[in-house]
């Protein structure tokens, strides 16, 4: 009998082992910055220590406007990201599976894919009278391209021989894109979502910034305007971790729809 050699890194659960470095990362950032704010390497007026900033998100949390702010962020959020895949999702499979489409779309694609959202908020603010509406535009904006790219890269990608056996047994236009096209390009969907996720979150904070919509990146702007500056950064840091339960919700639901593709189950193994 051969012996098995052991792999490298295998040397306990891989869970387990993630969430230590991670733990310890989070640990040693949050050391650097006591130290940095405690030694008066920067201005401790303006860069409270960490256990003061922890202990302002704390306090927070135990009020129902933050809460309620959150929740208005989290709603813009997920309204933006519903409107982006609604838009991109059957725009970018018909232009995929058309290649005059996909021609004729490229150089138009090419010019507004690289504006970036903010660019838009004076065109938000002119043209929508509602600070969620206006939001909305500049999530929308941002997210669309996110999945767009993506799922016109799956819509490329799907097997000619798989849409040829399909054609060959009689499936009609809609039968071939509901069971080889979006199956096929199901990986990559989910990769656009979660890019996607991120940047709207992203914008969401920063249109309540600038534009003044209720929600977090609103009560970050009124606590600096306060000279709260530990309840400043702790409403920054509220965004960060809600940025983290985003991602952790996006990875659990790509791992259980994709449980049967290789880059899952090769990271499971």
């Amino acid at each position: 009998m051969g012996r098995t050699m052991p792999r490298p890194g295998n040397g306990g659960p891989p869970l387990l082992r993630r969430a230590l470095l991670g733990t310890a990362g989070v640990l040693t950032f949050l050391g650097a910055w006591e130290v940095t704010s405690r030694t008066g390497i920067v201005d401790p007026a303006y860069l409270p220590a960490a256990s003061e900033v922890l202990a302002a998100l704390v306090s927070n949390a135990t009020l129902t406007g933050f809460w309620e702010a959150a929740g208005r962020t989290v709603t813009s959020w997920a309204l933006g990201m519903l409107l982006a895949l609604l838009l991109a999702v059957p725009l970018a499979t018909v232009v995929g599976l058309w290649p005059f489409l996909q021609r004729t779309t490229r150089s138009t694609v090419e010019f507004l894919r690289p504006i970036p959202s903010v660019g838009l908020i004076p065109l938000a603010v002119l043209l929508l009278a509602e600070p969620l509406q206006q939001s909305l535009l500049i999530i929308t904006y941002g997210a669309f391209w996110q999945v767009f790219v993506q799922v016109l890269y799956g819509v490329a990608d799907v097997d000619p021989v798989a849409t040829s056996t399909a054609r060959s047994y009689g499936f009609t236009g809609w039968q071939r894109v509901r069971d080889v096209v979006l199956p096929s390009a199901l990986p990559f969907l989910l990769t656009g979502i979660r890019l996607a996720s991120a940047v709207a979150l992203i914008l969401a904070v920063t249109a309540e910034l600038v534009i003044g919509t209720p929600g977090l990146g609103n009560q970050i702007a009124l606590a600096k305007d306060a000279g709260l500056y530990a309840s400043t950064y702790a409403l920054a840091l509220a965004t960060g971790l809600l940025g983290v339960v985003i991602n952790a919700g996006v990875r659990a639901a790509e791992r259980r729809l994709l449980s049967w593709h290789q880059s899952v189950r090769g990271d499971a193994s």
